[in-house]
């Protein structure tokens, strides 16, 4: 074996079992080389939360937004009651715009997604892979797997894995794919495996192929809805001018054109958290009764993947303490 490869499997599990992998030739020695330096490049800056007995949520988005779309009410509801949240982006984003790219829009989208987390009350990461280039690597399975332990998950959520983007489809399965390995100690050994696996869900989409999304989980987001349209605002790029296909002709020139693109951009949204809510108007019935679901207006809806833990209904009430008696 290299002394290289010696010398990185030392600082990772000390000398002495450094040591008996290079003279057995035991390749996990070269595995476990390739984790730390995985690891090391990760760009992992954020701040791990103190085992207070408080609820620890992930969300793992493709771009920096996606988070922010799907799940930024329970976040904003969740880090409001104490609880730990954090959105990773899995990818930075350096092509999601019409007329600028690379490292400058990278930044840009940094910027917007640390100020809209911020305003959400959640922690904030994005990984620097390539936009548009997002794969199910053994790498990057390490990276999600590692970024779960971390932080110590209690709940998990991600796309589905069947998608219009292959950055979201790939985000859904590198997640279901850490789903199990986040407990084998073994995976990934410098990272201290989970205890008990964590319950993994999936954000709403309307893709009917090959199956339709479930609403196991309806949340009702009315008394936050305005505090993440705000946050959604924050993202110009995406969303005002248009992301990766919008243009020139989506930003007007004049104060009155910019109010007017501004409330039609807050409007969609609006009408599109509306209509998780009147789609899945059963499951806030179960969650919240009849006389209470049929005065909400906006919700976010989440299924539960069957890869992990599966929860309770009890549970479910512990983990998204919102619904009331």
């Amino acid at each position: 074996m290299k002394r290289s490869v010696v010398l990185v499997a030392f600082a990772c599990v000390g000398f002495g079992v450094a040591l008996g992998m290079a003279l057995s030739g035991d390749s996990t020695a070269g595995s476990l080389a390739a984790a730390t330096e995985s690891r090391d490049s990760s760009n992992n800056h954020s701040v791990i939360p103190p085992d207070d007995g408080k609820l620890r949520i992930i969300c793992f988005g493709a771009h920096p937004d996606d988070c922010e779309i799907r799940a930024g009410g329970v976040g904003a509801m969740w880090a409001a009651a104490g609880h730990h949240v954090k959105f990773v982006s899995l990818t930075n984003g350096d092509i999601g715009h019409w007329r600028e790219a690379g490292g400058p829009l990278a930044r840009r989208r940094r910027a917007e997604v640390e100020r809209a987390d911020k305003l959400l009350g959640v922690a904030s990461e994005i990984l620097d892979i390539h936009d548009g280039e997002l794969e199910p690597t053994l790498e990057n399975r390490r990276k999600v797997t590692r970024l779960i332990r971390d932080w110590k998950a209690d709940i998990v959520i991600s796309h589905r894995p069947n998608d219009y983007h292959p950055d979201h489809r790939y985000a859904g399965v590198l997640v279901q794919d850490s789903a199990y390995m986040v407990a084998v100690p073994f995976f990934c050994p410098d990272s201290p495996p989970l205890e008990s696996n964590p319950v993994f869900l999936f954000s709403s989409d309307s893709f009917q192929k090959p199956n339709p999304f479930q609403g196991d989980i309806v949340v009702a987001i009315d008394d936050v809805v305005d505090k993440k349209l705000d946050a959604l605002d924050i993202m110009e790029s995406q969303f005002y001018e248009g992301g990766a296909l919008g243009s020139a002709a989506l930003v007007p020139n004049d104060p009155k054109g910019q109010q007017e693109r501004r409330r039609q951009v807050r409007t969609g949204f609006a009408n599109r958290f509306r209509s998780i809510a009147d789609r899945h108007r059963a499951g806030l019935v179960e969650w919240y009764g009849k006389a209470r679901a049929d005065k909400v207006q906006h919700a976010e809806a989440f299924e539960i993947c069957e890869y992990g833990r599966r929860p309770s209904k009890e549970e479910i009430r512990r983990l998204f303490p919102f619904f009331g008696e």
